[in-house]
């Protein structure tokens, strides 16, 4: 990924960029489901912090997913306001203890159990998603079919959703395009007009995306059957990297870190770290 092609692959020499597409797609499915399990707010610190490391290492800086982290930190925000909106007393009833700060009306208080709460759900966000925004710039779209494919995944199935991870960087170039080109006839889509006014001048772009987009398809179909794609049970993978010493180290952490979430449950007797009693 670069700056003018958006989210997507982001080519660096690292340490994180050298491991095999099968080890950083493990790597987050394992830790994704170790974070899913428990509410430990100290497990779910330390794999922020191990995520931080993980993202400075690789050379990933903060420009480059910056739009993402902002959509992420909006959903989270209103994530937040519909728990206490709809359930204000979901940390209490799950603490056991309640601790009111302040009293805003008959049915809603703020307290330390629900607060607590809340920043449980806010860190298993910033625990799971900045690694799958890892594997996703770090990893290659073929080598990501690959480690589909690898893993079980028929080769066909991987290779349409490689397809379509490089898709998304044309898509947001045609939209570019289309939209100074609609710009150029007149069609305002700038911070001067209204909002309501700007959207509607958005959907002049949508048609010729649409058939942009489809004229892309048939040329892309066309060429695989061309070239006999499917006629096979099996196929050889161009980027596919083999398992090297450091891959299962990686693979072994993340499973000692599932293992930890498993016995956190067993130690504080249910999901949820109870720092209230």
């Amino acid at each position: 990924m670069n700056k003018e092609n958006g989210f997507g692959y982001i080519k660096r020499q690292s340490p994180i960029h050298a491991l095999t597409g099968t080890t950083k797609l493990l790597m987050t499915f394992i830790t994704s489901v170790a974070v899913m399990i428990t509410y430990d707010t100290r497990f779910l610190f330390g794999v922020i912090i191990l995520a931080g490391i993980l993202f400075s290492v690789s050379k990933i800086q903060f420009s480059d997913i910056k739009a993402v982290i902002i959509f992420i930190a909006v959903i989270m925000i209103f994530n937040c306001i519909a728990i206490y909106l709809f359930s204000p007393e979901e940390g209490v009833r799950i603490y056991g203890t309640r601790h009111e700060i302040l009293r805003i009306s008959a049915r809603y208080a703020i307290t330390l159990e629900q607060l607590f709460y809340m920043l449980n759900v806010v860190l298993k966000y910033f625990s799971i998603l900045p690694l799958a925004l890892l594997f996703m710039t770090t990893t290659e779209p073929s080598e990501f079919a690959s480690s589909l494919n690898r893993i079980g995944m028929s080769y066909k199935i991987a290779y349409s959703v490689a397809l379509a991870l490089r898709y998304i960087p044309d898509i947001q170039r045609d939209f570019h395009e289309i939209g100074q080109a609609q710009q150029a006839r007149g069609i305002d889509m700038s911070k001067k007009v209204k909002l309501p006014q700007r959207m509607k001048n958005a959907s002049a772009i949508l048609l010729p995306l649409v058939f942009s987009s489809l004229s892309r398809i048939d040329v892309i179909s066309n060429a695989m059957e061309l070239r006999g794609f499917g006629k096979h049970k099996k196929r050889t993978w161009y980027r596919a990297k083999e398992f090297k010493g450091v891959d299962l180290a990686v693979i072994a952490i993340c499973i000692g870190l599932f293992v930890v979430s498993l016995s956190l449950n067993y130690i504080n007797g249910g999901r949820f770290y109870n720092p209230f009693v």
